[in-house]
């Protein structure tokens, strides 16, 4: 499934057994107890790599790394591939400085060839015997060298597998921070939701593609911003409506607090607490009704590529919000044109994400053809109410009968616009179709976080 593993070991010239290495580094990082056989149960093509495997399992930061992959597929496979990156680096580097090692490297990779070709040609049978030993003795000669190398500049080759260590934690929680939701400590949860061959892929993107890993640190920091609002919008939304038993330390009733802050009651106190026998106030939700979708028309014209990262990031935070209430979620990206992508009840596939990731109109700015598409929407909608946000840094004219057809439509199926521009500059325009607009430095202060309240 790893595009990636395939290509490293697709690109590799330099061992002739790479690919069992991979192998061999993967069951180290995944299985639950990998044990590494003595070089003696090994067939001699192998024994360098016994090499490595030997100097990784016993790196003292082994067990730390094992920690994070052990039967994580993701982790494991991510770790592999930064691994045998890693032990390709450091096995070119000693070869560029011992002139020993790359002649015999070279040597055998000219008997390997050789031997091929005459297994192609001849079959198996007919290969040549001295080519048979010289080829055994190339092999013992550059696992010797290996080795000594290894003994000699180990301490290197484990700074670049702690290097390859990092890196795979950063990639992994750039992928979680993408297709977690907006509640705490669901990123494993959400992450297992997704196919292996799916995370990979997007991992992947997120290694080769900077602006990627930007949309991730974006999008997880607007939700966890995203996560404190909303639950400040929940908390006021509920109500106490009577009295029960339980531990609930954010519902205890006042006088059982005052026991526990006496030395002669505290024991009792902490008694019936841990037996979830306390007084604490009984609370329910004030009753709400059903919710349209949130849409999000964000400008992409030209002066808001600065911004392109932390705007996708933004998107993605507020489409966790449509995710975890089941609400449908609209993003309509417009510049001098515009496109609408739908996610029901705010969930969306891998392949859609790198394809809103990677996208940018470009242009000039239009406001009438989203604020257009937004009424269509919302006549479909099976709710009246919608929310909508509208981001913007520039500034548009829109016809006065427009204006009075979208404020008419607007009384009429209960929907609100929130309107967010960027750099300062005019407000004329929003102001005339938007309930509320604010003025901000960029989407990553106070006044855009409004948005997540929703």
């Amino acid at each position: 499934m790893s595009n990636a593993l395939q290509k490293l070991n697709i690109d590799d010239k330099t061992m002739p057994t790479f690919e069992p290495l991979l192998s061999d580094i993967w069951g180290s990082l995944y299985k639950m107890r990998p044990e590494l056989k003595e070089d003696t149960e090994l067939p001699d093509e192998l024994k360098t790599n016994h090499s490595f495997m030997q100097r990784i399992m016993a790196d003292e930061k082994f067990d730390n790394y094992r920690e994070y992959t052990k039967l994580d597929e993701l982790s494991s496979v991510l770790a592999t591939t930064k691994f045998g990156e890693k032990t390709k680096e450091w096995l070119e580097e000693q070869r560029q400085a011992n002139e020993e090692l790359n002649d015999q490297l070279n040597e055998l990779q000219a008997l390997q060839r050789q031997l091929e070709k005459q297994e192609k040609e001849n079959g198996t049978s007919q290969v040549n015997e001295q080519l048979k030993k010289d080829l055994q003795q190339a092999r013992e000669n550059f696992n010797d060298q290996v080795n000594q190398q290894v003994q000699q500049n180990g301490e290197n080759l484990s700074q670049k597998f702690f290097q390859a260590f990092q890196d795979t934690k950063e990639t992994k929680n750039s992928v979680k921070q993408l297709v977690s939701g907006s509640t705490a400590g669901s990123g494993d949860m959400e992450l297992r939701k997704v196919p292996l061959k799916d995370q990979l892929q997007l991992a992947e993107k997120i290694t080769k593609q900077t602006h990627m890993k930007e949309i991730a640190e974006w999008a997880g920091r607007l939700k966890q911003i995203a996560k404190l609002k909303q639950k400040s919008v929940h908390r006021n939304n509920v109500e106490r409506s009577g009295v029960s038993l339980g531990n609930d330390i954010e519902k205890l009733m006042p006088a059982e607090l005052a026991l526990y802050s006496h030395k002669s009651t505290r024991i009792d106190f902490l008694r019936r607490f841990t037996e979830g026998q306390t007084l604490e106030f009984e609370t329910r939700a004030k009753e709400s009704l059903g919710k349209g979708p949130i849409i999000l028309c964000l400008d992409q014209s030209g002066s808001m590529q600065r911004m392109d990262t932390q705007s996708k990031g933004f998107a993605i935070a507020l489409m966790s919000i449509a995710k975890k209430q089941k609400r449908d979620f609209c993003y309509i990206p417009f510049s001098s044109e515009y496109k609408v992508y739908r996610f029901l009840k705010g969930k969306i596939s891998v392949q859609e994400m790198m394809k809103l990731s990677e996208e940018f109109l470009d242009g000039g700015t239009n406001f009438l053809m989203p604020l257009q598409e937004c009424l269509s929407i919302i006549e479909e909608s099976r709710f009246k109410k919608a929310d909508i946000v509208f981001v913007t840094d520039g500034e548009a004219r829109l016809q006065h009968s427009f204006i009075n057809d979208f404020q008419n439509k607007k009384i009429e199926k209960e929907f609100s616009v929130l309107s967010l521009l960027i750099g300062g500059g005019n407000t004329n325009t929003l102001e005339k179709f938007s309930d509320r607009v604010i003025t901000i430095n960029d989407l990553d202060e106070e006044g855009s976080y409004k948005a997540f309240e929703i």
